[in-house]
């Protein structure tokens, strides 16, 4: 048990605002700690550090800062076990789960140490006569980041590293429900002889955010969590002339043709839906069977959701763990309810689930939902937890009519052995991430990372080329000389 502390200006303070979040494993409903609900003084002063130690840090060569970054992430390496428990000790995940997440922000890393290739501009000399044009980039400031509870440890690392490679310095606001894996990560940093000031971290809740969006010397925000609160860190940071990336939430559609292989794509859909507790914006969600392959995809679906072990996720053999929090846990269930009330048939239950070894988990079990019309709220609102939504479309056309009419797009997936009907579905389905027999449609570092319509507020998305584009300004100079 700790009481979690701020990282500002290359020191960790102990602030003393007016109230705590309470910290708990999800699973054993042990105490991890308590974090401090920080607002504008906290936030201030770590927006201070990270201003002060901008210029310095802007004059760095690039091959230095990108140098930091290799120490980071041996450092990362080194201690990956380590993070990966205390991910699965604050977010409930497996540590399979863990592991993997943790990994893919790695893979970030090690990407933003090209930043002295991802970095350059460009040149063209006599655009007329004796006279040349370049644009080179070059950073901008005090950046920030506010994270989510789903992925402690990666989604952090999807910002960062780019934005202090590029010569920026950052604050990060992680969700108060799980902070202990990136202090331990920022520890690592910190290690690595950053100067200080260059990376801060503060903690706390709406009154930090809202600190971070309107504080004049913050050039850029990027945001990860639900629609609605993506829309309202949208909105707001544009007023006040910010940078904006912010990633909101989906209702993941997956498509089964009658051409699938069912032994194959059956485990790997199980996976999407109720790997991570269902709480992940790529998990598959709504699960739409065309013509003769329904009943049989129902089927299996259901003995697959059955067979999945629930418990604490350092355990061995566990399949699946909690949802973050009890709190969450009720948002899930009444979901259920709902469906149960509209008139959905609930093929597999799982509200009255029970972990004897841990009576005070926040464990829900995975669930089916089978004839679900997508005008019920379960079929098209996000429900972040483990259940899934299945229903039949007549063809290829039904569905991907169903995939256009949801309010979000940030992920889909067709599972099929046909180029032809792939090659439609890519075509026409209007999702930005889009899996081909992959049930988690996640980029890698090098691509970006992001969906349209209500599930993505800005014009760059998250990692790859984006990130380069977000964290610099492209500066054109002409020049003639006689």
């Amino acid at each position: 048990m700790q009481t979690v502390r701020n990282f500002v200006g290359g020191e960790w303070l102990a602030p003393t605002p007016s109230n705590w979040y309470e910290l708990t494993n999800p699973a054993t409903g042990e105490s991890l700690g308590r974090v401090p609900m920080c607002g504008t003084t906290e936030v201030s002063e770590a927006v201070r550090a990270a201003r002060e130690a901008f210029p310095k840090w802007r004059e760095t060569p690039v091959v230095q800062r990108a140098r930091y970054l290799f120490k980071f992430k041996s450092l990362l390496e080194e201690n990956f076990d380590e993070i990966a428990r205390i991910v699965t000790q604050e977010n409930g995940k497996t540590i399979d789960e863990a592991r993997g997440s943790l990994r893919r922000g790695i893979e970030n890393v090690e990407h933003a140490c090209g930043m002295p290739t991802l970095m350059m501009g460009d040149s063209l000399e006599d655009i007329s006569s004796g006279i040349d044009c370049e644009y080179m980039r070059q950073p901008m400031g005090v950046y920030a980041a506010i994270t989510p509870f789903n992925f402690p440890a990666m989604v952090p690392l999807w910002f960062y590293p780019y934005a202090i490679a590029a010569g920026n310095t950052f604050v990060l606001k992680p969700s108060e429900q799980v902070p202990l894996s990136q202090l331990r990560i920022v520890e690592l940093l910190q290690q690595t002889g950053l100067p200080k000031g260059v990376m801060n971290v503060v903690h706390g809740g709406k009154d930090a955010v809202d600190a971070l969006l309107r504080h004049r010397d913050v050039v850029g925000i990027s945001f990860v969590g639900s629609t609605p609160i993506a829309r309202y860190i949208y909105k707001t940071a544009a007023e006040h002339g910010k940078r904006v990336q912010a990633l909101g939430g989906a209702k993941n559609h997956v498509i089964v043709m009658p051409d699938a292989d069912l032994d194959r794509a059956v485990g790997i859909i199980s996976e999407s839906v109720f790997g991570c507790a269902g709480q992940r914006c790529l998990a598959g969600s709504v699960i739409i069977g065309t013509g003769k392959s329904y009943e049989p995809l129902k089927e299996r679906l259901v003995d697959s959701a059955k067979s999945l072990r629930l418990g604490n996720g350092l355990d061995a053999g566990v399949s699946m763990g909690p949802v973050v929090s009890h709190k969450h846990r009720a948002r899930v269930l009444s979901y259920i309810d709902s469906g149960v009330s509209e008139g959905a048939k609930l093929a597999v239950d799982g509200r009255k689930v029970s972990v004897p070894q841990y009576p005070k988990g926040a464990f829900v079990g995975p669930t089916v939902f089978d004839q679900v019309d997508p005008s019920m709220k379960i079929g098209r609102e996000e429900i972040f937890g483990p259940v899934a939504t299945v229903s039949k479309a007549e063809n290829l056309d039904e569905a991907i009519a169903r995939v256009r009419g949801s309010e979000y797009a940030n992920a889909v997936s067709i599972f099929t052995t046909s180029g032809r009907a792939a090659r439609e579905f890519r075509y026409r389905v209007g999702v930005s991430m889009i899996g081909v027999n992959i049930g988690v449609a996640a980029p890698m570092a090098f691509f970006p990372f992001g969906g349209t319509k209500g599930s993505f507020f800005g014009d760059l998305k998250a990692h790859g080329k984006d990130s380069v584009e977000f964290y610099t300004d492209k500066k054109v100079v002409i020049s003639r000389w006689t």
